[in-house]
């Protein structure tokens, strides 16, 4: 067996209970094959692009004729089509309320039924009315009033930012075609002793382990490229010469700047040195999670083929979503599916469209400059996380995982957010604020109660004797944090601005501004150069 294969995953080996050919050939094959699938994170990406666009100058004609658009939306849906055009007329021409309740109650089950329909023919190309169907809720465009229809028309189709924020239609089509896996789940259907199951799990592990690396890779050597420009210019620096003024072949000493340079190019070679160790350890750590997904891809995708896999992913996601609709929407919430005048009441900017959903993540990276940033190997990287958009009328937006289990690196989290919000920056604050209870929670692991932002957050909602939900008083402390705290207004517990100043810091110059606003702040700013002078010893 070849030095690749000894130093094979052991579950893989266990499986597989086969001798690999590891050769650099078929790595090669099999890591282009894998990536190409599959959605990678970019370390160097520092912030989000800005956006010049928020809508298409002219509305597109797919709302145009509302008949047509809600023919072509209910098509070719079968017998759940059928019932929904029924229901849906009982409910149109109901006088009496309680009956249009009731009609109502019997419509939202066989809509999510109708939907999930439509939601499996997502891997190819779907009609317009169908693709708005999915993104929008919209069933039948006269639902809106004129200007409405309009204002949807005129929202971006394309993602032309190339951030990963996806409507719902996009969502099922690259999950079902394998770019994005679907989402976890509790997995309690899952027979334990399916093989399929197995090495589908452990692809799953080798590829993200694969996606990982290659991530690191790249910034170790973008922080490589940095360096050794830096070490140019320090070189150029102490070459500059000024000749004497008795001897012009004779230049002058080295003036102090240029001998700091020779501090600074000592420094920059100790990097380098250390960048270049990383990056040959990453190498090998890529050759060997090559090798492990080799040795899988094949039969994975055998029983992908056999087992028609892109639909029934999509079927899974589906029942994902629907339950995260259930949970942005809120027990007491407003459950009705389908995309009204009667319900509809947003402003342009808090409809959440993806470029107004951009522009409102760059706010929050803009105060909280680490919203979006999970340490790995002692490393602080910035991983923006998939965002769902959920065409519904709920309040609050939710972190569903904070990253793939298989690939704690660099993958993205996932965060759902309705698309018919009171206040888009509340809704995915309250997401925000999940993301970074449950990646301060990871982190901490079996100390979360004890160490970090959790921990102190623990003792803190312990020693105040609160009650009711942790997690949830946490994310409106959250909301409050980036809305109010952050403009100078005193909401807070004194205490409890310790902590959010030291582990959800503000950017610096947020904190400038603030350190004039009041003692306290000026306080807590000078806590913070303390504690830099401190790390310097």
């Amino acid at each position: 067996m070849s030095d690749v294969d000894n130093t094979m995953d052991p579950e893989l080996a266990a499986l597989l209970g086969i001798e690999l050919d590891a050769s650099s050939d078929k790595q090669d094959a099999v890591g282009s094959a894998v990536m190409d699938e599959r959605v990678e994170v970019d370390l160097n990406e520092r912030g989000f692009p800005e956006i010049t666009k928020r809508f298409a100058d002219a509305p597109h004609a797919a709302f145009n004729n509302p008949v047509a658009y809600y023919k072509n939306a209910v098509a070719n849906e079968g017998e759940v089509s059928t019932r929904l055009q029924g229901l849906l007329q009982k409910y149109v021409n109901a006088k009496d309320p309680k009956d249009k309740s009731v009609y109502r109650q019997q419509l939202i089950p066989v809509y999510w039924e109708f939907l999930k329909s439509v939601a499996k023919k997502a891997t190819g190309d779907l009609p317009d009315a169908k693709k708005y169907l999915l993104r929008f809720g919209m069933l039948h465009p006269s639902f809106l009033d004129e200007q409405d229809r309009t204002f949807f028309a005129k929202i971006i189709v394309e993602n032309e930012y190339n951030q990963p924020v996806y409507y719902l239609d996009e969502w099922f089509k690259t999950v079902g075609s394998n770019i994005i896996k679907t989402s976890s789940t509790d997995e309690v259907s899952m027979v334990k002793g399916n093989a399929n199951n197995q090495q589908k799990q452990l692809f799953d592990k080798a590829v993200g382990k694969l996606e990982g690396v290659k991530s690191l890779l790249k910034a170790k050597a973008m922080e490589r490229i940095n360096q050794e420009k830096s070490l140019a210019a320090a070189v150029n620096m102490v070459m500059i010469h000024t000749p004497t003024a008795k001897i012009p072949e004779v230049s002058e000493c080295y003036s102090p700047s240029q001998r700091t340079s020779f501090t600074e190019i000592q420094d920059i070679v100790k990097k380098l040195l250390s960048i270049d160790r990383e990056i040959a350890s990453l190498t090998r750590e890529l050759n060997n999670a090559e090798a492990d997904a080799e040795a899988l891809q094949a039969r994975v995708e055998a029983a992908q083929k056999e087992a028609s896999v892109d639909v029934k992913a999509v079927e899974t996601e589906f029942e994902t979503v629907r339950q995260m609709s259930k949970m942005t929407v809120g027990r007491q919430g407003n459950h009705y599916p389908i995309l009204s005048k009667e319900y509809f009441h947003c402003g342009p900017n808090d409809v959440a469209s993806r470029e107004n959903v951009i522009a409102a993540l760059a706010w929050i990276e803009s105060i909280d400059e680490q919203a979006f940033c999970r340490y790995y190997r002692n490393k602080l990287n910035r991983i923006v996380p998939f965002v769902i958009l959920l065409p519904n009328y709920g309040d609050s937006g939710f972190c569903w995982e904070s990253f793939d289990r298989f690939n704690r690196a660099t993958s993205r989290g996932r965060i759902a957010v309705p698309m018919y919000p009171k206040n888009l920056h509340e809704a995915l604050l309250a997401g925000i604020g999940d993301l970074r209870w449950h990646v301060a929670k990871e982190k901490a692991s079996y100390y979360w109660m004890e160490e970090g932002l959790t921990g102190y957050y623990y003792q803190w909602f312990n020693a105040k004797k609160l009650k009711g939900d942790m997690k949830e008083t946490f994310i409106q402390d959250y909301i409050t944090w980036i809305t109010k705290e952050s403009e100078g207004t005193q909401k807070l517990d004194k205490d409890l601005r310790n902590i959010f100043w030291h582990y959800i810091p503000f950017t610096q110059s947020i904190k400038d501004k603030l350190k004039d606003r009041s003692f306290i702040y000026q306080e807590l700013y000078q806590k913070d150069l303390n504690r830099a002078m401190s790390d310097g010893y």
